[in-house]
């Protein structure tokens, strides 16, 4: 692990004294690996793994069959009476699934050396979640992985290893808007997609048993996942269908600003898997927001928000500052009340941060100014 010593952070015109922190940095390697490791991600051909061909004879007459591996189950796939033509076309294949697998081994290669490098690595069971999601198309067709595991992937993305107390979750949050332009949906549901894991994901019945499930859990275990989407309109909490999954979703207040503009990302297991997460200054502003409207018997959870929102802007601060400025921007075209709510928030951050983001154009958010509690 490495550690940062800052003395002081300067901005624009204005200096502001930070206290000294050691900020615990992944090794300069690791961050590299992590690099070499989104881009293959990026560039791989779609999973094609478990795929194998055979002929059957019907009638004196060959013909072609796929069996395909679709979570823990075996499918046939009739593809039709031998000729050259399809010959070719699985021929074809076979070596595009050869050098894919290729690939995938030098993937695991580099998942390896990051695990050994420090990097924050998902629980087996949310790996193997992860992954069935990637493999089904879920971040392809727009889905965003938010919440502590976002959180996880964000550091690693960054160069970081957070403090292990803020990483600590039994919740996989998945976002999507509702509305989807130019996206191909999922071919089955969330909730279908998840039993394929073989995990034993059952869905949770909603409060209104007439209601469509979002949340899915693995039978006597506390591991949940959640499907989300963007409340826009009058308050209203009933599940919104996400056409895109196929699913149901809890719809969540100012969600949009959050997932607007998400960042590919890679999770350190498996073979390294895909995902999309949000842009970190926005994470970091929106969990500020959700501390601040959180209820006061979720107060483990509130802590939890504003260490990761604290944790994340001491970076940013230091390092990338115009990305706050950016986020903090694009929050003046948010409802008055995410503004007001988010000015309350930084009042109550130490007044090093605070200042700092006063100095980005955080001050006037909503018609008021940022106040440190009981000031």
């Amino acid at each position: 692990m490495g550690a940062r010593a800052d003395l002081y952070y300067g901005y624009t015109e204005s200096l502001f004294f930070f206290r000294i922190t050691l900020m615990d940095l992944l090794p300069q390697t690791t961050a590299l690996l992590y690099s070499e490791l989104l881009q293959q991600s990026l560039s791989g051909l779609p999973a094609e793994r478990g795929v194998t061909y055979y002929q059957k004879q019907i009638r004196g007459r060959g013909y072609w069959y796929a069996e395909l591996l679709v979570g823990s189950t075996k499918r046939q796939v009739a593809l039709g009476p031998d000729a050259e033509r399809l010959r070719a076309r699985i021929a074809a294949h076979r070596d595009r699934v050869a050098a894919d697998e290729q690939d995938a081994h030098e993937r695991e290669r580099l998942v390896t050396m990051l695990r050994h490098g420090g990097a924050v690595t998902p629980d087996g069971a949310s790996g193997r979640v992860l992954e069935a999601l990637e493999r089904a198309g879920v971040f392809r067709a727009g889905g965003v992985l938010v919440g502590s595991h976002a959180f996880g992937v964000i550091g690693n993305m960054l160069g970081i290893r957070w403090p292990q107390a803020t990483l600590r979750t039994q919740d996989m949050d998945i976002a999507s808007d509702h509305i989807a332009v130019g996206v191909a949906p999922l071919a089955r549901s969330v909730g279908d997609l998840l039993e394929d894991t073989g995990l034993g994901f059952i869905p949770v019945p909603a409060l209104d048993r007439k209601s469509p499930s979002t949340t899915f859990k693995i039978r006597g275990r506390q591991i949940h996942v959640d499907l989300l989407t963007p409340m826009m309109g009058r308050e209203d909490h009933a599940p919104v269908f996400v056409p895109v999954l196929k699913s149901y979703a809890t719809p969540l207040r100012f969600l949009d600003y959050l997932i607007e503009a998400p960042t590919p990302a890679v999770v350190i297991a498996g073979r390294g898997i895909l995902v999309n997460v949000p842009d970190p200054a926005r994470f970091a502003l929106h969990k500020i927001v959700t501390a601040q409207r959180r209820a006061v018997h979720e107060h483990a959870k509130t802590h939890k928000d504003r260490a990761q929102a604290s944790q994340m802007l001491e970076f940013l601060l230091q390092e990338r500052p115009g990305d706050l400025s950016m986020a903090i921007k694009a929050t003046m075209e948010r409802p008055r009340s995410f503004q007001v709510q988010l000015s309350k928030g930084i009042g109550r951050l130490e007044v090093e941060t605070r200042e700092a983001l006063l100095a980005l154009g955080a001050h006037g958010l909503g018609g008021t100014t940022p106040r440190a509690p009981g000031s």
